[in-house]
């Protein structure tokens, strides 16, 4: 484990009736994916702040195999990205691999994800070929991509597929940044010199339930978009823009009236739902406002994004 050519960065949150079945595929495909291309490797599991016995099994684990496994427990629940950080200051490997810890991304494909890494790309993320997930979530996780494409300009087909590849140097370049709040896959974009993408399988949650609901979904896409882009605020802009010319033509119109054909009575409906989506449109600024600010509080706090409370690791 001195210097792995390979590191895989598995996030693991109440994971524990699916852990053994993960241990019972991960490692025998490392250890094949080892012989095969004369390579070393490493993984390195990060409990995030687990409510159940998940951190006990992966005590387990690095007890039966500590030549290859690191494990990273965190004194609270810090979010999976997070996780995924810490994962990167702890490895060692010149190629890394993120991977959920649900199995619906086989551990079998680490192998694709490597030879394309061995191609001279520095980044490569995955598309899933049928996803296993029902239509609304499918339908909305392609509308928040199409969307935040558009914002962003960050190029990623299958934003919530975590099984990726990075190089060492994108990977330090990641460790670089102390912000407070990031999307991992979307950073390494920006830093990568060669991305590319492949098509890999999807099974179902092999236990356990998702820990994405459709607010965390929507929560995310809102942070990737404010995160990497000023986009929001100049669209607003504009639209503020267009509105307040359009408000004056009005109130021309309507003092043109006023003159040449007399006061109205009627239209007293209409002034009040044109009033209600001013103060709509009024109060979804305050809130896109908000929430550049609240980016910039939460990184002035200058508090420690994750707590780590143990690291198990084989000492050389």
């Amino acid at each position: 484990m001195t210097n792995p050519q390979i590191s895989v960065v598995i996030p693991v949150y109440n994971e524990e009736a699916g852990l053994a079945s993960l241990f019972a595929r991960l490692y025998p495909a490392l250890d094949q994916l080892a012989i095969s291309q004369e390579t070393s490797y490493e993984i390195v599991f990060v409990n995030d702040g687990s409510r159940d016995r998940s951190a006990a099994i992966l005590r387990e684990q690095w007890e039966r195999r500590p030549d290859v496994t690191r494990v990273v427990l965190f004194a609270a629940n810090a979010g999976q990205h997070m996780a995924i950080m810490a994962g990167f200051e702890h490895a060692k490997g010149e190629i890394m691999i993120t991977l959920d810890a649900d199995l619906q991304n086989p551990p079998e494909e680490i192998g694709a994800l490597v030879a394309k890494m061995q191609e001279g790309y520095d980044y490569v993320g995955t598309i899933r070929r049928k996803r296993q997930d029902n239509f609304f979530r499918t339908w909305a996780s392609k509308a928040m991509n199409r969307l935040r494409e558009r914002i962003t300009r960050i190029k990623i087909t299958d934003q919530g597929n975590m099984l990726r590849a990075y190089s060492r140097n994108v990977v330090d370049a990641i460790n670089s940044c102390k912000e407070v709040s990031t999307f991992i896959p979307a950073l390494a974009y920006t830093f990568a010199r060669r991305p590319t993408e492949i098509v890999v399988e999807h099974e179902e949650r092999s236990a356990g339930e998702s820990k994405y609901s459709l607010y965390s979904l929507i929560r995310l896409n809102f942070d990737l978009m404010t995160g990497f882009s000023l986009v929001p605020l100049q669209w607003f802009s504009m639209l503020g823009i267009l509105i307040s010319l359009g408000s004056a033509g009005l109130f021309v119109m309507l003092i043109l009236r006023r003159i040449f054909v007399g006061p109205e009575a009627e239209g007293l409906f209409t002034l009040f739902a044109l009033a209600f989506f001013m103060i709509g449109l009024a109060l979804f600024g305050i809130g896109l406002l908000g929430e550049y600010v609240g980016r910039i509080y939460q990184q002035v706090r200058h508090r420690p994004r994750y707590l780590v409370e143990a690291v198990l690791e084989r000492k050389e």
